[in-house]
């Protein structure tokens, strides 16, 4: 139930309402860890996961970038390095 609100007599000429206060449920209730970990369960259902071809050629392509970039970033310090020092001596 929502909050209720209940009328009191009028008082002066003003009308006053007068409010129920029902305690929030606790984030840490187990009920409320109940039900987000259903709702948790329910989303996972609705995903579509990739299939195993997929999911392995994607990874590949992930390492193999992976390398590439590092060798060429390790090449740029490499001669930025051997550039400076030309440039102080």
């Amino acid at each position: 139930m929502a909050n209720k609100k209940k009328k009191s007599s009028k008082k002066s000429g003003q009308s006053r309402q007068a409010e129920v206060v029902v305690p929030k449920k606790s984030l840490f209730a187990p009920a409320t860890i109940r039900e987000f970990y259903h709702e948790v369960v329910a989303e996972f259902k609705k995903i579509v996961w990739p299939d195993r071809k997929v999911t392995m050629g994607v990874t590949g392509f992930v390492i193999l970038l992976t390398v590439v970039l590092s060798i060429y970033l390790g090449t740029v310090d490499f001669i930025l390095g051997k550039l400076v020092s030309m440039v102080l001596q």
